[in-house]
This record gives C-alpha cells, sequence and structure tokens, in this order.
C-alpha cells in the first residue's frame, strides 16, 4: 500500500509540474523534493509516471519549469558528491535525481534550441562558486557523476574503518585505490557487492544517456561537431579518467558469466555483473569513437583536448596486461557458443556486437596488441566466433551491420602474416555451424563460411564480396594444405564469377576473378607442396580456365550473353536430368527474409526478369570426386589433343562450369543492389544511413588509383588497388536500371581487363600437370582418385612455373565514412540494447532510422 501511496504522490508532482504554466520558483524546496524525497523509486516507475508527451509539453510550455527541475537534480548530485552519501537516505535521493534526468535528457537533447542548456551554468541562486567562474551544468553534472562513482558504501567498498561520525571525504579520496575490478594496471580484488553494481549500472547509464547528444544529429553533422559530453569526461579536467577507465576495462575482460560453472546457476540467482559489463562495454565503445579527436584535430591546437581513454588504451604495454585482455574477449565472444549437455545449463551473454567494436577499437589504437593477437594461437578463439556470427546472420538483413564488423575485423587481421600461418592450426568441430562436414584446418573453416555467405546470402552482402575475397587473397601465401571441401568450395565460386554474363554486367565483377586467380597462383607459387587438393581440382575443373582464358569480348557476345541470361531469368528450372538423384546441397536453402520491421532493399527499378536469386548459385557435386567423375577426367584427358587449349565440346568432361553454355546450369548469381540500399544495425528495427566505405590498401605499392565510395564505381580495369566496400550505382547497370546511360560494357572495356588475366601460372601448371595425370590414370587403370592425389602430393614444378610474384597483401585503411558507419552502427546496437529502461525509445532519432511494427 505504501509504494502505491509513493507513486501516487510522485504522480501528483508530476502533473503539478506540466500543468502550471507559471514558473515555480526555483527556492521552493517542499514542491521539489517531491521528485526526489525519501520516498523508494525504481527507475521503471520514473519512466512510467512520466510519459513523453508530458516531458515534450513541459519543454514547449513551461520551458521554465524544466530548467528548474534539472537544475535542481544537478545541484543534488553536486551536493551528494561534495558530502558524500553514506546514508540510505541520501543515496536514495542520488538514485531518484539520476533517474529523473535520465527521462528527460533524451527530449532536451530532440530539441535543437535546448540543446545548449546544459553548457549554461547554474543560476545564481545555486551553488556558489568562491572563484566567481561559471562553470556549465555539464561539467558540473559529469564531475558529480564520476565523484559519486567512487564513492564509499555507495558504489564502492571503503578501505578504511572510520569512526561513525567520520565518513571518508569524496574531495579527497585517491580514486586510484578503489578500482572496480583486478586486471590491467592493478592487482588488488576487491570484495562483490551487488548493490554497489547496481549502483554503478545506474550511474553509468545516465552517462551514456548524457553521450547521446551524437544519435540526435545527423551523421554529417557529427563528424563536424564532436561531442562535448565525451570530450569533458575523457580530459584531464576529469580527476577520475584513469582509474574510470581502468575500472570499466577490468569489470569487462575480468567478467566470467559462467562463475564456478554450476548447472542453473543463473536462474537461481541474479547475475548484478552482467548489466554493468554490458553499459561498462557501451562507455568504453563511445568513448574511445574518432570523433572525439578526429573531429577536434581540425580545430585550434589550443581546444584540443586530449581524449584520455585512447591515451591509457594506446599505452597499455605489458604482455600480462594483453593477456588478460585477449583472454577476457576469447571468454565473452565464445559464452554463446559453448554446448552443454544439459540444455540451458549455463549462462549465456549477448553482447558480442559491442565486443566486436571494442576489439576492433582496442586493435586500432594500440598496435603492440594486435600483434599480441596475432602471434598468439588464441587469435583462432577469436577467428570461430566471428565465423559463427557471420555464417548465423547471413540470411538475415536486419544483422547486415553484424556482417560488416565481422568482415572488418577479419581484413584487419589477414593483413599480417601471422595470421595467414595461424590458420593452418587443425580445426575441430566444437561449434554449432551448419556447414558441410570436413576435416582440415581454419582456412578451410574460413573458405567454406565465405562460400556460403556469398552463395546463400542475401543480396545486401554483395557489397562484401570484394572484401572476403581480399581476406582470401591476403591469407592465401600460407595456407599450407586445403581441404577437398574447401578447393572445390573455391573452385566454384570462380565458376559463379567467370561466367560471361555475370562478368559483363557491371564494371567491377571481374575484380571478383582477379582475386580468386591471385589467391589460386599464390596456393601455387608459394605453397604447392601439401595443396595437392586444390591442384586437383584445379585440374578437374581446367575448362573453367580455359574458358576465361577464351572469353570473348566483340560486342555482339556481349550483347548476346546479357540478353539470353536475361530472357532465361528465374523461370528456368533446372532439367529432370540434373535434379534427378541429387540431395540439395547443405545451405542452398533460400535465405530468410528479413524480420518484421526491417528496411528490405528491393529491385523495383529493374526488369523482373533479371532479379536472379544468389542462393540458386549451389555446387552440383559433392565435396569428393565419385569415381564416375575420375573415370571422364581420364577419358576426357585422352580425347584431349590440345592441352592447353580448351577441352574438346564432343569429349566427355567433369560437370561443366556454369556458363552460357550449358542448358542445364543452374546457378545463377544475384544482381548486385541498386543504389541507394542501406546497412542496418543488426535487429529489426534499425536502418542505417549509406555511408562511404573504408579503402584497402596494396603493400608493396601500386599507382594510386581513385578511391572508391558507395556512389562511385571507377576504377582501373588491371585489378582494384584501391578496393570499396560497395558499389551500386553501375552495378545492374546493363540490365534495365535507371544508370543504364551512365555505364554499357563495351569491347574496349572487356579487353583491357581480360588481357590481364593472370592465368600464366594456372595455364602453365595444366601444361604440364594434365599429360602426366592422363599417363598415370591410362597406365595404371586408375579408378580412384587416391591415387592420382598421391601422385600430386610427390610432384614438383620447380623450374617450370612463372618467376613467383612478391606476395602482395592489402591492408585496411581507415577513412572518415568507415568512422561515421562504425558511430553509427555502435550507437544503433546501444540504443537496441538499452531496453529496460527504453532510454531513447519513442525520441526524435536522426542519426539512424527507425521503422516501428
Amino acid at each position: 500500500m505504501g509504494n502505491a501511496d509513493t507513486k501516487l504522490h510522485f504522480r501528483k508532482a508530476v502533473v503539478q509540474l506540466t500543468t502550471k504554466t507559471q514558473p515555480i520558483d526555483a527556492s521552493d524546496d517542499s514542491f521539489w523534493e517531491q521528485f526526489w524525497g525519501e520516498h523508494i523509486t525504481t527507475v521503471q516507475d520514473v519512466f512510467a509516471l512520466i510519459p513523453a508527451a508530458e516531458i515534450r509539453s513541459l519543454r514547449e510550455e513551461a520551458p521554465s519549469n524544466l530548467a528548474t527541475l534539472c537544475y535542481k537534480a544537478v545541484e543534488k548530485l553536486v551536493r551528494a558528491a561534495d558530502t558524500g552519501c553514506s546514508t540510505q537516505q541520501e543515496q536514495q535521493i542520488v538514485l531518484n535525481c539520476m533517474r529523473i534526468l535520465m527521462r528527460v535528457i533524451p527530449y532536451i537533447f530532440e530539441d535543437p534550441d535546448w540543446r545548449g542548456f546544459f553548457w549554461s551554468s547554474l543560476p545564481a541562486g545555486g551553488e556558489e562558486e568562491g572563484s566567481g567562474e561559471s562553470i556549465p551544468l555539464a561539467h558540473s553534472l559529469i564531475h558529480a557523476l564520476c565523484d559519486l562513482l567512487f564513492c564509499p558504501d555507495f558504489t564502492v567498498t571503503t578501505n578504511k574503518k572510520s569512526g561513525p561520525d567520520k565518513h571518508e571525504d569524496l574531495q579527497s579520496i585517491d580514486s586510484c585505490e578503489f578500482i572496480w575490478e583486478a586486471g590491467v594496471g592493478f592487482a588488488h580484488s576487491p570484495p562483490h557487492v551487488p548493490a554497489h553494481d547496481m549502483n554503478r549500472t545506474e550511474i553509468l547509464k545516465l552517462i551514456l544517456t548524457c553521450f547521446s547528444q551524437s544519435i540526435y544529429q545527423p551523421s554529417s553533422d557529427t563528424s563536424d561537431a564532436p561531442n562535448r559530453w565525451i570530450a569533458v569526461f575523457t580530459s584531464a579536467d576529469n580527476r577520475h579518467a584513469l582509474p574510470l577507465f581502468t575500472s570499466l576495462l577490468n569489470v569487462v575482460c575480468g567478467y566470467n558469466p559462467v562463475g564456478f560453472g554450476v548447472p542453473y546457476n543463473h536462474l537461481l540467482f541474479s547475475d548484478s555483473r552482467e548489466p554493468l559489463v554490458e553499459v561498462a562495454l557501451q562507455i568504453l565503445i563511445t568513448t574511445l569513437d574518432h570523433d572525439i579527436t578526429a573531429a577536434l584535430s581540425e580545430l585550434e591546437e589550443s581546444a584540443v583536448p586530449d581524449n584520455l581513454f585512447i591515451n591509457y588504451l594506446s599505452r597499455i604495454h605489458r604482455e600480462e596486461d594483453f593477456s588478460f585482455v585477449l583472454r577476457g574477449f576469447t571468454r565473452l565472444l565464445n559464452n554463446p557458443l559453448q554446448q552443454t549437455y544439459l540444455p540451458h545449463s549455463a549462462k549465456k551473454v549477448n553482447f558480442h556486437q559491442e565486443l566486436m567494436v571494442f576489439f576492433w577499437k582496442f586493435c586500432d589504437y594500440n598496435k603492440k596488441f594486435l600483434f599480441y593477437v596475432l602471434k598468439s594461437s588464441d587469435v583462432l578463439d577469436i577467428l570461430v566466433p566471428i565465423l559463427f556470427h557471420l555464417n548465423d546472420a547471413r540470411a538475415d538483413q536486419s544483422r547486415v551491420g553484424l556482417m560488416h564488423i565481422g568482415v572488418f575485423i577479419l581484413l584487419l587481421l589477414s593483413g599480417e602474416r601471422n595470421f595467414g600461418v595461424r590458420l593452418n592450426k587443425p580445426y575441430t568441430a566444437s561449434v554449432p555451424m551448419d556447414i558441410p562436414v570436413f576435416t582440415g584446418t581454419h582456412a578451410d573453416l574460413m573458405i567454406i563460411v565465405f562460400h556460403k555467405i556469398i552463395t546463400t546470402g542475401h543480396q545486401r552482402l554483395q557489397p562484401l564480396f570484394d572484401c572476403l575475397l581480399t581476406i582470401l587473397v591476403n591469407v592465401s601465401p600460407y595456407i599450407k594444405t586445403m581441404s577437398m571441401v574447401a578447393a572445390n568450395k573455391l573452385l566454384h565460386l570462380l565458376e559463379a564469377f567467370s561466367t560471361p554474363w555475370f562478368l559483363f554486367s557491371a564494371p567491377h565483377h571481374h575484380h571478383l576473378v582477379f582475386f580468386l586467380l591471385e589467391t589460386f597462383n599464390n596456393i601455387i607459387q608459394y605453397q604447392f607442396d601439401g595443396n595437392s587438393n586444390l591442384v586437383y581440382t584445379i585440374i578437374r575443373k581446367r575448362q573453367v580456365f580455359h574458358s576465361l582464358a577464351n572469353l570473348p569480348t566483340d560486342y555482339g557476345t556481349i550483347n548476346k550473353s546479357l540478353n539470353r541470361r536475361g530472357k532465361r531469368g528465374l523461370l528456368r528450372q533446372p532439367s529432370t536430368e540434373s535434379t534427378r538423384g541429387q540431395r540439395t546441397m547443405e545451405g542452398a536453402l533460400p535465405a530468410q527474409p528479413a524480420q518484421p520491421g526491417t528496411k528490405t532493399a528491393t529491385l523495383a527499378a529493374m526488369p523482373s526478369k533479371v532479379m536472379i536469386i544468389l542462393e540458386k548459385m549451389t555446387e552440383k557435386e559433392s565435396a569428393h570426386p565419385t569415381t564416375q567423375q575420375l573415370n571422364e577426367l581420364t577419358i576426357a584427358a585422352t580425347a584431349n589433343g590440345d592441352l592447353v587449349g580448351p577441352i574438346s565440346p564432343t569429349s566427355k568432361v567433369p560437370p561443366r562450369g556454369i556458363g552460357e553454355d550449358d542448358p542445364s546450369a543452374g546457378a545463377d548469381v544475384a544482381v548486385p543492389l541498386p543504389q541507394g540500399t542501406s546497412i542496418q544495425p543488426p535487429t529489426e528495427n534499425h536502418t542505417l544511413p549509406i555511408v562511404e566505405n573504408p579503402k584497402i590498401s596494396d603493400k608493396p605499392s601500386r599507382p594510386e588509383s581513385p578511391t572508391l565510395s558507395l556512389r562511385s564505381a571507377q576504377s582501373d580495369s588491371s585489378g582494384p588497388s584501391t578496393l570499396s566496400m560497395a558499389r551500386s550505382e553501375s552495378a545492374a547497370s546493363a540490365l534495365g536500371c535507371s544508370s543504364q546511360q551512365q555505364w554499357v560494357p563495351n569491347s574496349a572495356w572487356a579487353l583491357s581487363w581480360k588481357t590481364k588475366l593472370p592465368l600464366q601460372t594456372i595455364m602453365r601448371l595444366l601444361q604440364v600437370l594434365v599429360p602426366q595425370v592422363e599417363k598415370i590414370c591410362i597406365d595404371k587403370g586408375l579408378t580412384d582418385e587416391s591415387e592420382i592425389l598421391r601422385f600430386l602430393q610427390h610432384g614438383t614444378l620447380v623450374g617450370l612455373l612463372p618467376v613467383p610474384h612478391p606476395i602482395l597483401i592489402r591492408k585496411y585503411q581507415a577513412n572518415a565514412g568507415t568512422a561515421t558507419w562504425f558511430r553509427t552502427y555502435m550507437w544503433g546496437i546501444i540504443y537496441l540494447r538499452n531496453v529496460d529502461p527504453p532510454i531513447w525509445y519513442d525520441t526524435d532519432v536522426k542519426l539512424f532510422e527507425i521503422q516501428r511494427v
């Protein structure tokens, strides 16, 4: 009953505040105390009892009352930080003040006219400043909240036992003694008090609410004007910056959701640490955002405050600290993937997206940590969960953002040699992924997952194809052995991407073929020994390479290829012969539609006959060739007189590549998305805006080519040296899209890149090995692939191949576009993860688009 009375009194005070159009005197303490008095409320009560409509009404019709409410709440927090809050009554007042500010601040940010409000000073009737110098309200609030995060008996356990009448002064304590958790730079593990965790969580959520001014400005504005709240929090003016950074980092990396591993423990006891870890992660990734340093660097030097969080992060250097941080990342990223005999017996955490962003930031700012990760075998414990999430999210259009961050991390790692070397470690299937069964290495796992993303993911992932293949090119010189399954997947991608229709349908599609050929060349020239499976698959699918070498480039054939594909389109069904007796390949089911409320990319401007679905591009043979296919190989080799030229169309050959001349070919390639497709955060309610894409630089350097953005499709036809993550304007230009007038394939264009196809190494390999394989097949009457593989394992091409080319590594390069994309994606995650209470729900967000179901 008492709780109901408390809510009633609180609600009456809210009604009074919103209905009085006359300003209420700031000195009327009896009125203002109703909002944060001794009564007990929860943050959920505050959000329920102060409706959004009434806050907006207060903002528009009684602005002075809203201003006074904020002033008085901040004043209470400042006073509590000055005097300490040791009693239950004082602590309740502090919590109530924070909850009210958390509720109203988003509506203050929503209105451009109010955004400067917190940068005014406290009114003269408030706190008297000894120096007479005015301090902005935002400074007072942030500094008070940081003081309260190290308040003995409220958020930390006091170290000294004082007398009952003596409480430790908050202004004089050394907060470095009160770091929340052992780890980086702090060896002492303080006692775990759940009440302290809950109070820290509430304070951090209010700080995060203050940081959220960024989401009420378009992305173009956030890059120009840095977030002043974060600047204050991370500047030297905040005397708690170091212990705060250390506390947040150690709480995240030291968290073990499983605890002592007692089954179902999480169902019996509430975990006060998980909400704290989640909000700590969100504070870390927002404070490490580029907008503080990059945007401020353009201002006068004197106006640029150092971001101490970035500074501290970049200076971590001890191996034991790196080990602690990396163990934390691997433990938390692998937690949702762990399998137990008892269903749902182990606690699972769901903040893997924030973890991936934080890992990205850590590697970006601390290169020593990146190199530590790469030289450690634990890098594979980062790789596997990322591949799991990429595979799991590939068909869900609402998780495009997750796909991008995962690919970005792998691209960053692949730029270093050690990553490629580590991939040779054998993989034991410990994670539940719907991929073909194989025996091989982590490199095989990565190739199989990438193949699945490309062939069974949804169309909005096409901008990532360049990046996925770039990762494979970067690691290919170090792949010592490849399984037959992975080799088949790679050859299948080349089959699909080298069809004339696909090559001629967009100005950049040939880049994908260049990447795959470069991957094969690297493995042949640097890792020929041990890769007999790939060599065997290349021999078996040699027609693909011959077709590429003899690709017609005359205008008539180009037009014919495009038109023929358009006519067959989506309505063509596989023939009975091609499907009889074949089991549906794993992963060949259609991609799932987006969740309700997702902004779905459409191809409305494109004729329906060319809306080819990507998921039909699936392999037609099993991972291991059958005896019949081997016999066909032998017959084909015998019948083929010209070993380097194309195989005779009358001879029997292994399953034909996907091409225009194969009437039974059933693998179609999706049309790239038209301009206007957006990137979304990983949930059903968001759509991220179009952003410029990250560049990838070549090492060693090549002549610089134009930077490619989402709206540009210009590139050097010899193969990309500066890649974009998306090129959509001309992607479907030859197929009736609105941009058809801007780009039309012609003979000169096709010839310009066809003559540069790096086929020499593979053609030389075929010229040498095909006759030898033919001979042993005929002489020994072989019907088993293992004999051929054994022959290839002991073969050598030393002195027979062209001189090996230098290894070319394409490295990720940050730019303004990716910084904006990260900020948008990061805030999209934070928006959706904060549902209890729903801090930003129903406010006018500008950084991304919200679509409600």
